[in-house]
């Protein structure tokens, strides 16, 4: 069974191919999407426009909500993490913040 993170946020293929060094690893889409039918079986598969992908907390985008499973890109740079933050507007979230203030107020009464 796949490991959940704590925080992956879902966008449509079109906004990671419009990073310039994108690529795709098509061996590791979810297998629904790369069972085609062939004379082989699984034979491959491919994206569409209207697909979406995960962008993972390690910054890596996987094709399902598991941040170790049917991982698509993983080719994590500084640029990349730039990409994500500027662009995608991707940001995870500081839980640990609301954590601290519910603690807090629980202690307090």
């Amino acid at each position: 069974m796949g490991k959940m993170g704590k925080y992956c946020k879902a966008y449509p293929i079109g906004e990671f191919r419009a990073y310039d060094k994108w690529t795709e690893n098509l061996q590791n889409l979810h297998a629904d999407k790369r069972a085609v039918e062939g004379k082989g079986g699984e034979t491959g598969g491919e994206l569409s426009e209207n697909d979406f992908l995960y962008l993972q907390e390690n910054y890596e985008v996987t094709d399902g909500i598991f941040i170790d499973e049917n991982v698509i890109f993983n080719n994590v740079t500084p640029e990349w993490i730039n990409y994500c933050q500027t662009e995608l507007k991707f940001e995870i979230p500081s839980y640990d913040v609301a954590e601290t203030a519910n603690a807090s107020s629980r202690n307090d009464g």
